[in-house]
């Protein structure tokens, strides 16, 4: 299978390295400095077991800055880009996410589109009813910085935020590509509002 993780932060490169042990993955950052570094084994962030999987481990792993070359070709588009509280206005300001969503749409793609950037409640369903697609979900992360590697190998569950068969596949693609024995990890299934 083929994904396409958008954002490099602790979300976006510790999942995209977890999924690469096991699929083909494309990480795509805007930041230059960030995917020049990665190029070239370095993590952009202080992640041990980041630091280990990109210099020891055989990954299959490409990093990129253009996002729309491999929109159509991928069966799971994962948002992990910045959301940023404003304090002003009391919201999150989630452009970053709905642009992916956009450009996803745009490129005709049949991906499934999983948000796993911090979005207020009921942003996933209007999203989905704006695009009509049944296939945008939202699955929340369970990270500590500086362990988000670890804590995607040996997660304390996995939730996913929408069900169908394919969003239950995305959840057992998680537990099957982490190291806790199979059938360890909780798998959870809920409502987008539920998992936002």
């Amino acid at each position: 299978m083929k994904f396409i993780v958008f954002g490099a932060g602790y979300v976006g490169l510790s999942l995209a390295i977890l999924i690469a042990t096991k699929h083909h993955v494309i990480l795509v950052d805007k930041d230059k400095k960030k995917i020049n570094q990665l190029k070239k084994n370095i993590s952009p962030i202080n992640d041990t077991e980041i630091e280990t999987y990109l210099t020891k481990k055989k990954l299959n792993l490409d990093f990129s800055t253009e996002s729309n070359l491999y929109l159509y070709s991928a069966d799971y588009i994962i948002i992990a880009t910045p959301t940023n509280y404003i304090v002003d206005t009391k919201s999150f300001d989630t452009s970053s996410v709905e642009e992916v969503i956009s450009d996803a749409i745009k490129s005709k793609t049949k991906a499934d589109i999983i948000i796993k950037s911090t979005v207020p409640i009921g942003f996933t369903d209007m999203h989905r009813n704006k695009y009509n697609r049944e296939n945008i979900y939202f699955s929340p992360e369970f990270l500590r910085e500086t362990k988000a590697l670890y804590d995607n190998l040996y997660p304390s569950r996995i939730i996913v935020g929408h069900n169908t068969n394919e969003a239950k596949l995305f959840g057992n693609i998680l537990a099957e590509c982490s190291l806790k024995k199979i059938g360890k990890n909780e798998i959870i299934i809920m409502s987008s509002k539920e998992a936002e």
